[in-house]
């Protein structure tokens, strides 16, 4: 992987997503970015965002209907969330590793390579 060179952009980004622990859509990113008085546009969000996702840097979430929602990743370890449909309260939780061990062997009995999955629980939480 190529690494990518620092930039003003990317670290504004970085900023905008580490002052929340919700997830937030990249027009919400964008908007509070221009708010703080950076100037970046709304598609170099979304590369960023792209590009921050694949490297791990940051979790992505499909929503229903199917918008990505984007959170700095609380922990470099492998995990999965649980996710308030009311708030948006995202804790990170790990699976069994007989959950792990069974999606491998899924992938394999298919001959699928290169496996990976994201599982994500949506309820209301306690506060909701």
């Amino acid at each position: 992987m190529i690494a990518r060179r620092p930039t003003k952009q990317r670290a504004a980004l970085a900023d905008a997503l580490a002052d929340t622990d919700e997830f937030v859509s990249a027009q919400d990113l964008h908007a509070r970015i221009a708010a703080g008085g950076s100037n970046v546009g709304l598609a170099t969000v979304y590369r960023n965002l792209q590009a921050m996702a694949a490297e791990g840097a940051i979790d992505v979430l499909r929503t229903d209907d199917g918008e990505a929602l984007y959170r700095a990743c609380g922990t470099a370890e492998h995990h999965h969330h649980l996710v308030c449909r009311d708030c948006g309260r995202t804790v990170e939780i790990s699976v069994p590793a007989s959950f792990e061990s069974w999606s491998a062997r899924v992938g394999a009995d298919e001959g699928f390579t290169d496996l990976s999955h994201t599982v994500e629980i949506f309820g209301t939480c306690p506060t909701c």
